[in-house]
């Protein structure tokens, strides 16, 4: 079926190029002359601005589609619907390519628990590698909460052993407490006997999923996804110092901006808040920490790795 749009584009062509009157197109097409003739009206001033802002908000985070886009509309205070926004950001001609199509993963996960109840119940940990533009290796540590979606560290170094791993969850469990499991595959710097002693000591439970089964540890594969997706591919990291302060911004962003689908569109830090109570005693989270830039302070949270040189 033809839309009338496209009849009246029809009807300019064959107008235009001489081959009949407009009154004979329309009659042709079935097309009425007041349609023929309809200009629409130019958009308002708050329309402007509206599709000023999701022009803005779309350049700022070129991988969200536009129900995250919408969702920072409403967090900015704009009445707007998702229809809306998908309405205007197609007419806009703003539109974020598909993700290829993956084979459906059919594992059986071992690990108990299988889904977090509650904020603390399980971390989960893994290495994520990428490298500088001239080369250097990057390899960064991930630990996440499974329930809230928090990530706790996200830390670029050259190289990260077992006593790495220890100093920075040991930061972490300093700054919102200790969790009962932690989920890992079964790298060594995971199994080792080192890492084994100090969880045992902090009276953490590990959970280890079956050898070459990484969907067992969808969370933290699935951050790691948007991680490379939204981060590592759009930025040039020339240093390790560059590294750190650009990841650790992402990471800030991610905890206390960043739309959530799973969590309601919230950001993680705002979904902990609505629905985790505070623990007496426990240290306050200070997600919201100043970020790296040169010249600026930093958090305890990110000294407490052993400096490495670029």
């Amino acid at each position: 079926m033809v839309s009338p749009g496209h009849k009246r584009r029809i009807a300019a062509f064959v107008i235009e190029g001489g081959l009949c009157s407009g009154r004979a197109a329309c009659r042709y097409l079935g097309l009425a002359r007041a349609t023929y003739r309809y200009r629409a009206r130019p958009p308002t001033a708050q329309r402007s601005r509206l599709v000023e802002r999701i022009h803005a908000l779309s350049a700022q985070h070129p991988r969200f589609g536009f129900r995250r886009i919408a969702a920072l509309l409403r967090r900015e205070g704009w009445q707007v619907s998702r229809k809306q926004i998908q309405r205007l950001r197609r007419a806009e001609g703003l539109r974020v390519p598909p993700p290829r199509k993956r084979q459906v993963r059919r594992g059986v996960s071992t690990g108990l628990p299988t889904r977090a109840t509650h904020r603390g119940q399980v971390w989960t940990w893994d290495f994520i590698a990428d490298v500088t533009v001239h080369g250097g290796a990057l390899r960064m540590l991930t630990v996440l909460d499974e329930h809230t979606k928090e990530v706790h560290v996200l830390r670029p170094e050259r190289r990260i052993g077992s006593a790495d791993v220890i100093a920075l969850v040991q930061a972490a469990i300093a700054r919102h407490g200790a969790p009962e499991f932690i989920r890992s595959d079964n790298g060594p710097e995971f199994i080792a006997k080192e890492l084994q002693r100090w969880l045992a000591e902090q009276n953490i439970k590990t959970i280890y999923i079956t050898p070459a089964s990484p969907w067992e540890n969808g969370f933290v594969e699935a951050f790691h996804s948007r991680f490379r997706d939204e981060c590592l591919n759009r930025e040039q990291l020339w240093t390790l110092s560059e590294a750190r302060v650009v990841i650790e911004d992402f990471r800030i962003d991610y905890n206390t901006e960043r739309p959530h689908s799973s969590l309601g569109y919230d950001s993680p830090q705002r979904f902990a808040a609505k629905n985790t109570l505070p623990i007496p005693g426990s240290p306050p989270d200070r997600q919201t920490g100043p970020s790296l830039r040169l010249g600026l302070p930093t958090t305890p949270e990110r000294t407490t790795s052993t400096n490495v040189s670029d």
